[in-house]
C-alpha cells in the first residue's frame, strides 16, 4: 500500500523523466504537463526538441519541434523564459547550445539581444569572434557585457592571484644571513642534514637559508604567449584577466602577446583587459615557432623571466624550429610553461606529438583551470615542480 509522500515522489519523479524525454510516442511516462511545467517544456522544445516540419512546439505533451524562429523578438522572448525557469549555470549551458545548434550568433550582433542574454566566458569568447563583423551600434553594448565578465573574473581571482604570486617573490629573493623571521627552516634543515648529531638529537644549522622581504624592484620577468584559434575563446579571456593582474604588481615585469599566423603584441593595453581582449582576433592559422621568435627576442633576463605558452599545440608554422626556441630558452634560464587550456573545461582537443616533445624538453604541457594558476606561477617563479594536475 503506497502512501501520499510515495505517491508524490513517483509522480515527481515522472515529470522530470517527461521534462527530459520530450513527450514523444514512446517516452512511456505516460505524464501530461501544465502551467509552468508546459512553458518550462517548451523552452526545452525550441533547443533540443526533434526538428519536425509543422511541430507544435510540444508545451502540453505533443511532438517537439526544434527552433526558436528567424526573429529576433522571438529569441529575446525565449532567452527570457529559461532566465524565468532555470538557474543561471542552466541559463548559461543553454545559450552556448542555442549559439552551437540554432546559429544565433548572427542576432548577438543586435544591441537588444546582447541585452537579454546572461553574461559568461564563452558568451565573451562569441562576441569577440564577431567581434569585426559588429556594427557601431552594438559595439558599445558588447564592451558592456565583456567588461561585466572580466570584473566578475578579476573578483574571484585577482586578490588570490596577488597574495600567492608576493609569497613567491619573497621566497625567490634567498639570502644567506636572514634575520630569524626570514628563515626558510625548510630549506635550512635540508642544507645541513649531514651536520646531525645523533647523541643530541638534533643538527646543527652551519648555514641559515632565508628569503627576503619582496622590495619595489622588479624580481621577475613573466611573458604571456596567448594563441587567439577560434578553440581557444575562454582561455583568451582568462589570460587576458590575469595578464593585468600581474602587470598591476610591481615587482613584475609583464608582457602579454597574442598570435595566430601573426603576432600582435598588447602589452600597452594590459591596464584594461577589456582593451586587450577587443585587440585580439580569434580564428585563423596558428604559428607558434613566430610567436616563441617574438617573445625570445624581448626576454633580457633569462634566469629571471617565466614564459607562459597558451595553445592547444596545432602548430602551421616549422615545428622543428619551434621546439629548438623552446630548448634553446631553457637551456638559457628561462622557466617555461606550456598550458593547453587556460579554462574550466579541462584538456580540449591538442597536438599529442607535439605535447610529447615538450615534455621531453622539460616542459610538459598540460591544462589548467583558472584557480591553478596563481599556484602554477607560483612554482615557476620559485623554479619548483609544478602542480601539474592529472590529465586523465
Amino acid at each position: 500500500m503506497t502512501t501520499d509522500r510515495t505517491e508524490s515522489a513517483i509522480d515527481e519523479r515522472l515529470r522530470r523523466w517527461r521534462l527530459v524525454l520530450g513527450g514523444d510516442g514512446a517516452d512511456g511516462t505516460g505524464c501530461t504537463l501544465a502551467g509552468t511545467d508546459a512553458a518550462m517544456d517548451g523552452a526545452l522544445s525550441a533547443l533540443y526538441g526533434s526538428r519536425r516540419a509543422g511541430g507544435s512546439g510540444g508545451a502540453a505533451g505533443g511532438s517537439r519541434s526544434a527552433g526558436l524562429g528567424a526573429s529576433a523578438p522571438s529569441v529575446a522572448r525565449w532567452l527570457g523564459d529559461i532566465r524565468t525557469y532555470f538557474p543561471s549555470s542552466v541559463v548559461q549551458v543553454m545559450q552556448r547550445d542555442a549559439i552551437d545548434r540554432l546559429g544565433l550568433s548572427a542576432l548577438l550582433l543586435e544591441p537588444e539581444m546582447l541585452e537579454a542574454v546572461e553574461a559568461d566566458v564563452h558568451l565573451v569568447g562569441t562576441l569577440l569572434s564577431l567581434n569585426k563583423a559588429m556594427p557601431e551600434t552594438t559595439k558599445e553594448t558588447a564592451r558592456a557585457v565583456v567588461r561585466k565578465v572580466v570584473e566578475d573574473i578579476e573578483k574571484r581571482l585577482a586578490t588570490r592571484t596577488r597574495a600567492t604570486l608576493t609569497g613567491a617573490l619573497d621566497r625567490s629573493a634567498r639570502i644567506n644571513r636572514p634575520r630569524h623571521r626570514d628563515i626558510d627552516w625548510d630549506r635550512t634543515i635540508r642544507a645541513n642534514l649531514k651536520n646531525y648529531l645523533p647523541e643530541h638529537g638534533t643538527i646543527v644549522p652551519e648555514r641559515l637559508i632565508g628569503y627576503g622581504r619582496a622590495s619595489q624592484a622588479v624580481k621577475k620577468e613573466v611573458v604571456l604567449c596567448i594563441d587567439q584559434s577560434g578553440s581557444m575563446a575562454a582561455s583568451v579571456v582568462y589570460a587576458s584577466v590575469f595578464g593585468a593582474v600581474l602587470a598591476s604588481m610591481r615587482t613584475l615585469d609583464t608582457r602579454l602577446v597574442v598570435f595566430d599566423t601573426a603576432v600582435v603584441d598588447l602589452t600597452d593595453q594590459l591596464d584594461d583587459p577589456v582593451d586587450v581582449l577587443f585587440g585580439t582576433q580569434l580564428g585563423g592559422g596558428t604559428d607558434i615557432n613566430r610567436a616563441l621568435a617574438y617573445c625570445q627576442a624581448r626576454i633580457t633576463r633569462p634566469a629571471d623571466t617565466v614564459v607562459v605558452l597558451i595553445s592547444d599545440l596545432y602548430e602551421g608554422g616549422i615545428r622543428d624550429e619551434m621546439l629548438k626556441r623552446v630548448a634553446a630558452m631553457k637551456a638559457s634560464g628561462v622557466e617555461f610553461v606550456a598550458l593547453l587550456a587556460l579554462s574550466d573545461e579541462g584538456a580540449p582537443a591538442y597536438d599529442r606529438e607535439h605535447a610529447a616533445a615538450l615534455a621531453a624538453l622539460g616542459a610538459p604541457a598540460f591544462a589548467c583551470t583558472p584557480d591553478l594558476f596563481p599556484d602554477v606561477m607560483a612554482a615557476a617563479l620559485e623554479k619548483r615542480p609544478l602542480p601539474i594536475p592529472d590529465m586523465a
